[in-house]
């Protein structure tokens, strides 16, 4: 599809002021592509004639369709597996230290997508029930994506996205076929909930997380709102939190909220010029 720079400006604005992300020049191929299904429900030709539909006053439902179109949700169980070992095998151990006296952990699934990175988080749980009976464990996701919100909230994967990334003993243990798809067990559906959120808005309560997964969320941000995505992620963590973000990711030369954990690519930790103490119960 041929896009004019007018036309392309316009919708890249529009994906920027509603997600923070960018669509440079190098991403305009996505556009044709993307907005396809668009083009279909509404009966619209080209680009030109969207983006003169986009200049309505009454554009609202069509502006947020495109957007969500525009979006990338692609995600699967336990991606990037030897991410999710590192977390089983050093962050989750030294949180069950730190909050022994409280037994609850707060974990932040940032750009949760349709939810299968937040219960691959349960199911880690959930596969060592002795070691944590008696904690409360309380995983949210969030994304700025109402539609795979909407999709993490009704909890029903096809076929195909169930067998990515689990094997068929996790499908019959932590999952259940039904009319309408496969549905998480009721013990993963606790420990996890779904929320719209910009990840560069303030954050909307006083929780504080004790890990904070956000991988490849900022990789389409311009320099400076991927600083001020640092800043609200930490505005959102107790002191002594993680970080894990995607390959190639870092806060470092960003953001002096964090410190690259010793030996782990791909973890963080908070970092302070101060003598804070720890803010809020997580």
């Amino acid at each position: 599809m041929e896009v004019s720079p007018v036309s392309h400006r316009i919708i890249a604005d529009l994906l920027e002021s509603r997600t923070g992300q960018q669509l440079t020049e190098g991403r305009k191929w996505r556009i044709g592509t993307a907005l396809s299904g668009v083009f279909r429900r509404r009966g619209i030709s080209n680009l030109d004639q969207l983006v003169c539909l986009l200049a309505d006053s009454n554009s609202s439902g069509l502006a947020q369709e495109v957007v969500e179109a525009l979006l990338n949700n692609e995600t699967y169980f336990f991606r990037d597996r030897v991410m999710f070992d590192l977390l089983n095998s050093k962050v989750l151990p030294d949180l069950a230290v730190k909050r022994a006296g409280t037994k609850r952990i707060s974990i932040w699934s940032a750009g949760c997508s349709t939810g299968q990175e937040a219960l691959s988080l349960a199911m880690m749980i959930a596969d060592q029930p002795a070691f944590w009976k008696g904690w409360t464990i309380d995983i949210v996701g969030t994304d700025v994506s109402q539609k795979a919100v909407e999709t993490a909230q009704r909890g029903c994967y096809t076929q195909f996205e169930i067998q990515r990334g689990l094997s068929v003993n996790q499908m019959l243990t932590y999952f259940t076929e039904t009319p309408r798809g496969w549905e998480p067990a009721p013990n993963l559906r606790k420990m996890t909930r779904f929320k719209v959120r910009n990840i560069l808005e303030p954050a909307p309560t006083l929780q504080r997380f004790d890990l904070v997964l956000c991988r490849n969320v900022m990789l389409y941000f311009d320099e400076a709102k991927r600083a001020d995505a640092f800043d609200r992620v930490a505005e959102s963590m107790r002191d002594d939190a993680w970080l894990m973000l995607g390959a190639g990711e870092t806060p470092v030369g960003r953001t002096s909220s964090f410190k690259a954990a010793e030996g782990n690519q791909g973890l963080f930790i908070r970092s302070f010029t101060d003598d804070r103490s720890n803010r809020g119960a997580a």
